[in-house]
């Protein structure tokens, strides 16, 4: 009798601090063993693409200006074009696919490629276009449509072309997330050579660099459609802060495309889903310390 009142009173006693402890405990959030929170994904960052014409890895790397670039960030070694002529590459460039195309002539495609996806996404891009005039089919020289792969997806003339003139009010204002810049048939090199390609750059390039767009970890990359040579090899130009030195793994206009799907955070297209990207060689060129600006 006296063991039984002993735990009666040691159980009144308990059980107010006991009851204490299980309202706190359920208060507190619930964290499942193992499974941390997951981490934001990175909103993209600005994508400058420069498109020029016909010109080999080794004639481009001995340019004045090119070759500049390429010891002050990182220049792609083993880079090569997809097919001949021009049209095709420009089409793996911007949808992973050649569409079986091995011409120059206009073709309407299903109404896909990257302006396509990234409108759809609400991610904003422009396609700066040397001598275009406002109709994608119509524009007159120096602007050339085998050379602006998105009046092909759809076969319309997207509003997001527009003339190269607004790139530099772009760049001083709102930039686009893409840039695609192309320019005319002959600052492009192909129809009046590399070394003009070359001083178009100069008078280019210092515009993007000099952006708040670039400086906040964007990047730049310049490369030509095809090389004109036997061995399909063309250069890659990869501008981006803390970026530097040769990239040798193999790499062509799908990886490009990859490259540009990764940063801008949208799923790769056709064959660039396969292609080695270099986004991680971009994050962590990025993570060795803070972006200038």
């Amino acid at each position: 009798m006296i063991s039984d009142i002993g735990d009666i009173r040691f159980v009144r006693f308990l059980a107010p601090s006991l009851a204490a402890l299980l309202l706190a405990t359920a208060c507190q959030p619930v964290v499942s063993a193992g499974k941390a929170s997951p981490s934001p994904a990175p909103a993209p960052k600005h994508v400058f693409v420069i498109v020029l014409e016909n010109t080999p890895y080794q004639v481009a790397i001995r340019q004045r200006y090119i070759a500049g670039l390429a010891r002050q960030y990182a220049v792609a070694t083993n880079y090569s074009e997809i097919s001949n002529p021009s049209l095709p590459n420009y089409l793996a460039m911007t949808s992973g696919s050649t569409w079986g195309i091995s011409d120059d002539e206009f073709h309407t495609l299903p109404a896909t490629g990257l302006g396509k996806q990234l409108s759809s996404a609400g991610i904003s891009w422009k396609a700066y276009m040397e001598g275009f005039t406002g109709d994608c089919f119509s524009s007159p020289y120096p602007y050339s449509l085998k050379h602006n792969p998105f009046a092909y997806y759809g076969g319309d003339c997207p509003a997001n072309v527009v003339p190269m003139t607004d790139l530099t009010t772009d760049l001083n204002g709102d930039t686009p997330l893409l840039s695609w810049i192309t320019p005319g048939m002959c600052n492009d090199g192909h129809d009046c050579g590399v070394a003009r390609a070359d001083r178009w750059l100069s008078q280019t390039v210092p515009q993007i660099i000099g952006s708040t767009a670039w400086k906040r970890g964007g990047a730049l990359f310049i490369t030509w459609d095809e090389s004109g040579a036997g061995d399909g090899r063309v250069a890659l130009l990869v501008i981006a802060p803390g970026l530097h030195g040769q990239l040798t793994m193999p790499l062509n206009h799908y990886s490009l495309l990859a490259t540009i799907s990764d940063r801008l955070r949208v799923p790769r297209l056709g064959l660039a889903k396969q292609a080695t990207s270099l986004y991680p060689q971009l994050e962590a060129a990025a993570a060795k310390g803070p972006t200038s600006g």
